[in-house]
């Protein structure tokens, strides 16, 4: 009985397994009834954020997607479409990036000390430069490594030399241009971000990419609508976008980005005519309004709606279409991988690591700076830091951290480009009351076991600065650093609202800062520091000038303090928060000060950012300084006004409605809430209320009148740094100022 019931389940069995087959080989034998559907994508810079739109309505018409090709912006998307990434992914990722960042050559914020981060919101002008070495990234005014690390990071998976045609779920290929013989370059296989990134290369905007002799940029140039390369990888039916507008005439050739687009324009008609003949279905979406360079969140959601839009008014031809390629009408095709910007945020197994074009000493800096030794895995945001720390702690100009499968892992290949030499910066500003302004600084490299940089800045104007800094890199989070720095500033302070000191003074300062603990947006400093100030020339009001004795003098103080910033913006934060805390012992022989015990300095400050909707942002903020002594020397008092922290000198604390500094007693505390509404995409309208209590003795601090003040400020954030004004008035001064301001501050 056993062994008929066996034989009866294996022949079921057997049988399931040849009706299994049977159905296989039908489906086999059916398949090449259906046509081969080739998906074209043109160039267009950020025009091309209309593909997303246009694949939206063929994925809703369920039409299949068996090979794409693209050029330049089209490279990218049909690249990302062809490893998995849906319309809806492809809409996600477009509008999460910071294009402002991601097309520029800026470092990552949130992988930089707070140091460094202040730099970028300093100058407007930040060059590397390679001295003795040709640097195989020059010819562009940017380099791209933002986009290439990007490119890495949503190509996860398959970032290692591949077959396009095999090895990715759907073929793919794209065009990018050799100006070496002015070849067409057709990548069908190699590294899929190299390739992307090399189709996009807009020449003269971003530095060309080298692949052996080959120096490639923007494939338009020679192919921007490659249907050409779509029929001869076996497409029978071609659906074709293109994104380009009018043509151009002289009214429309504006700044710097609008002819470099009209060149590659007109130079990309190479071959687009007879491409669109042998095209299926041309959908020719509607930019107008919309150059290569408009990244912004309104401008893709805009561009997106159009290429949906566009598609839609050809929903008939879509359908009609279904007929031809040889599927019913309810068919709906497989979407490979629906969620596939989550890969990175996965962690990978990895196999091994391997350095290519590094020093040995540089190797074992990240090495033992990542401890990779115990790691056994990684995901893209571990790779950005080490790629970050290249080029912050070991001064290389470009890095990259590339993923290659190996069994059941990834194998790391961590490389690098040319080391940078001297690294440049510079700023410039202008207010009504310092005038004009300029700030430049160079940071100079040692390429030493343990990297090493000396840092030089000088500024010009009112304030007169110079500083020379060195700093060492060693292994753990920590910049140990010594500094020198002359001022010469001539100043003008007031007490309420009349102005009762003008000085011109000489300030020489050294700092010794052995321990410096420096974790993304934490930086702790304790050090000595050195400072002699030798007044050149003063005025002093007669009602001040029998109890305020101003005099040279050397001091030496102790310090500590700590900084934190999670702040998603320097100037117009939407969330995150600062603190500030330091402790200050101020002495003129080590120990004492005029006889008597050294003076106490406290001083803190603390802001946070909610944010209402999208666009009003609430700022409320405490802070304050106590000082504690017998002898302050008057250098080193209390002041308030004006529009930041530290401005004109070190101890100074804004207040809104005071617009000079003003000096306060000795204890100072104070609240500020403040409104930030943004407008549009760069205006800004702030307004700040602020209260404060002052005194010469802590017991004494809320018998005093309340300080009170109000400051309504509008701002258009440009490329040089905010651009505005403000208005204000308190209690302290009773009278209004205005204050005009442009650029970052320094």
């Amino acid at each position: 009985m056993k062994a008929r019931l066996l034989t009866l389940v294996a022949a079921m069995v057997l049988c399931a397994a040849a009706n299994a087959q049977q159905e296989a080989q039908q489906e086999a034998q059916q398949e090449p009834q259906r046509k081969k559907v080739g998906v074209v994508l043109s160039g267009g810079g950020a025009k091309g954020m209309a593909h997303i739109g246009v694949l939206k309505v063929l994925e809703k018409a369920g039409i299949p997607v068996d090979i794409i090709t693209g050029t330049s912006m089209g490279s990218i998307i049909g690249g990302l479409y062809a490893i998995g990434y849906n319309a809806n992914a492809l809409d996600s990722v477009a509008k999460s990036q910071d294009w402002a960042y991601t097309i520029s050559d800026k470092e990552n914020l949130n992988n930089q000390s707070l140091r460094d981060r202040l730099k970028q919101y300093t100058y407007i002008f930040t060059t590397g430069l390679t001295i003795g070495k040709r640097d195989a990234n020059r010819g562009g005014l940017i380099k791209g490594k933002n986009l290439a690390e990007l490119f890495q990071q949503i190509c996860t998976g398959y970032t290692d030399s591949l077959d396009f045609s095999k090895d990715l779920p759907i073929p793919f290929a794209c065009v990018a241009t050799d100006i070496i013989d002015n070849s067409e370059v057709d990548f069908h296989s190699g590294r899929l971000p190299q390739a992307m990134r090399s189709s996009m290369s807009i020449p003269g905007a971003f530095a060309p990419v080298r692949i052996g002799d080959k120096v490639l940029v923007d494939g338009g140039l020679k192919n921007n609508y490659p249907a050409d390369l779509a029929r001869e990888m076996g497409a029978d039916i071609i659906i074709g976008v293109t994104v380009q507008g009018a043509p151009k005439v002289a009214e429309d050739m504006g700044g710097t980005m609008s002819i470099i687009s009209q060149i590659v324009d007109v130079n990309c008609k190479n071959k687009v005519e007879e491409n669109l003949a042998i095209t299926d279905l041309h959908i020719q979406v509607n930019t107008k309004g919309y150059s290569s360079a408009s990244f912004s969140t309104a401008a893709i959601d805009t561009l997106v709606r159009r290429g949906e839009e566009e598609a839609m008014r050809h929903w008939d031809d879509i359908i009609a279409l279904k007929k031809r390629i040889g599927i019913s009408d309810d068919f709906r095709p497989t979407i490979l991988q629906p969620l596939r910007p989550q890969a990175m945020t996965e962690k990978q197994h990895v196999t091994g690591y391997s350095f290519e074009n590094m020093t040995p000493q540089a190797e074992q800096f990240i090495r033992q700076k990542f401890s990779l030794h115990k790691r056994d895995s990684i995901d893209a945001e571990l790779a950005q830091q080490i790629t970050t720390s290249m080029r912050i702690d070991l001064f290389y100009q470009t890095a990259e951290c590339q993923f290659v499968h190996d069994g059941d892992g990834v194998r790391i290949i961590i490389s690098a480009g040319n080391r940078k030499s001297v690294q440049l910066h510079a700023g410039m500003r202008y207010d009504t009351e310092e005038h004009a302004s300029l700030q430049a600084s160079a940071e100079i490299p040692f390429k030493t076991a343990t990297p090493m940089n000396a840092d030089v800045t000088v500024r010009l104007g009112k304030r007169i600065m110079a500083r020379g800094a060195w700093t060492i890199h060693p292994r753990s989070f920590t910049r140990p650093s010594i500094d020198f720095t002359f001022r010469r500033s001539d100043l003008d302070l007031y007490i309420n609202g009349d102005r009762d000191y003008s000085l011109l003074y000489n300030q020489y300062q050294a700092n010794l800062i052995p321990i410096t603990h420096e974790i993304r947006h934490f930086n702790l400093q304790v050090g000595l520091r050195w400072d002699y100030i030798h007044y050149v020339d003063r005025l002093v009001s007669d009602k001040l000038n029998n109890i305020i004795t101003l005099k040279n003098g050397h001091y030496f103080s102790y310090r500590a303090k700590v900084d934190y910033n999670s702040e998603d913006n320097w100037i117009f934060p939407t969330r995150g928060a600062r603190f500030k805390a330091g402790y200050n012992y101020l002495t003129d022989n080590f120990a004492r000060l005029e006889g008597h015990s050294g003076m106490n300095d406290v001083s803190a400050s603390w802001r946070m950012s909610f944010t209402f909707g999208k666009r009003f942002t609430l700022q409320p903020m405490l802070y304050g300084r106590l000082i504690f002594g017998d002898d302050i020397p008057p250098f080193f008092g209390n002041t308030v006004g004006g529009e930041w922290f530290s401005h004109y000198i070190e101890q100074q604390m804004p207040f809104a409605g005071i617009g000079n500094m003003e000096y306060v007693g000795k204890q100072f505390v104070a609240a500020q809430l403040q409104g930030q509404q943004r407008i549009g995409r760069n205006h800004y309208i702030l307004l700040r209320l602020a209260v404060g209590q002052q005194a010469n003795k802590l017991g004494e601090l809320f018998d005093h009148r309340t300080l009170v003040g109000g400051q309504l400020s509008y701002y258009y954030n440009t490329i040089f740094g905010p651009l505005g004004g403000s208005i204000g008035y308190s209690n302290r001064t009773k009278k209004a100022y205005f204050f005009l301001s442009l650029g970052y501050e320094f």
